[in-house]
């Protein structure tokens, strides 16, 4: 049966880590399967630090990672996924709103042969208008952006292999777009419904400021997603359409100039096609620099733009997935 690691960042709920533990370590204990419990104190200042070491002395399956000060969220998340040793990882916030009797229902789920499961607040227990109708149109709006059909990406219940978690890299906001990541990397993903229940203590560390942060990082995925393995196909494109931009006017310019005699000198179109004859040479060239940056961060990472989810008949994992690393 596959082992479990749960991990939750912290930051400022001293008041609800027991709570957490309790409710966790019960929910647990009934799925007869080994597990750890992963708390990442994301640089808290309110006695939360000091409440985690108690639990780690008393309890041993309970690992603490403290951070200097705070990172956010994401970075959080990234060190518990990277620490975690259980089959499967599950995430989940550390103010209880995420429910932890939701856990069995989602890896059975994964015992199904998902590699990757998260969680739809349908129910959700927040204010409507500065939490819920700015996390309902920021769905749709990533949903269609990237063509991955989900209702709640906000949802951070979610439960994933480890070979799948360990190979995600996350930064700035992007904890929030790891089934998107996961789903690119080749991951079978499903949504379940899961619980949710108003915050009992402290308050939200969320607004609707994050709002325009999310935006910012839904560009960086889209990119990521279409193109981070080959950026001249969209620079190249744009360069290209800069540049009959540029055609198209020079020739009404000389066009004008013999059948009309119409000046030159101070014509609009002529600017026009000066200006995006620039812009064609700018986007071309930023195309021939990711593609260099592509090839040096796939090659001196040992990176590879696919991943191989089974081997069959070779005598070691290694040496065939070096070698389609080299000829990529």
């Amino acid at each position: 049966m596959l082992s479990v690691s749960v991990v939750v960042p912290i930051y400022n709920e001293f008041e609800t880590i027991p709570l957490l533990h309790q409710r966790l370590t019960e929910s647990l204990v009934e799925l007869g399967r080994d597990y750890e419990i992963v708390l990442v104190d994301d640089g808290s200042r309110d006695g939360s630090a000091e409440v985690l070491q108690a639990l780690a002395a008393c309890d041993p399956r309970v690992k603490v990672i403290r951070f200097r000060r705070n990172y956010g969220q994401t970075a959080a998340m990234q060190a518990g996924l990277q620490m975690a040793s259980g089959d499967v990882i599950v995430t989940m916030d550390g103010d209880l709103q995420n429910d932890p009797a939701d856990i069995g229902m989602m890896l059975a789920k994964i015992d199904e042969g998902y590699d990757l499961v998260h969680g739809w607040r349908k129910r959700r227990q927040d204010a409507f208008w500065n939490r819920r109708l700015p996390s309902m149109i920021a769905n749709w709006i990533i949903s269609k952006t990237t063509r991955f059909p989900i209702h709640d990406l906000g949802c951070t219940l979610k439960a994933i292999r480890r070979e799948i978690a360990q190979d995600l890299e996350l930064y700035g906001e992007m904890h929030r777009f790891i089934p998107i990541l996961a789903h690119w990397r080749g991951a079978r993903c499903a949504e379940v419904v899961t619980h949710h229940h108003p915050r009992q203590f402290g308050t939200t560390k969320y607004g609707i400021s994050r709002t325009l942060r999310v935006i910012l990082d839904l560009i960086t995925v889209k990119y990521m997603l279409d193109y981070s393995a080959s950026p001249m196909k969209l620079f190249g494109m744009l360069g290209f359409g800069c540049g009959m931009l540029s055609l198209l006017a020079g020739l009404a310019v000389v066009l004008m100039k013999f059948v009309n005699g119409v000046d030159m000198t101070g014509n609009p179109l002529l600017l026009l096609a000066a200006f995006s004859m620039m812009v064609c040479v700018q986007f071309l060239s930023l195309g021939l620099l990711g593609e260099v940056c592509a090839r040096i961060y796939f090659g001196s990472q040992g990176k590879q733009h696919f991943t191989v989810r089974e081997l069959i008949n070779f005598e070691t994992a290694e040496e065939p997935v070096r070698l389609l690393s080299k000829a990529a």
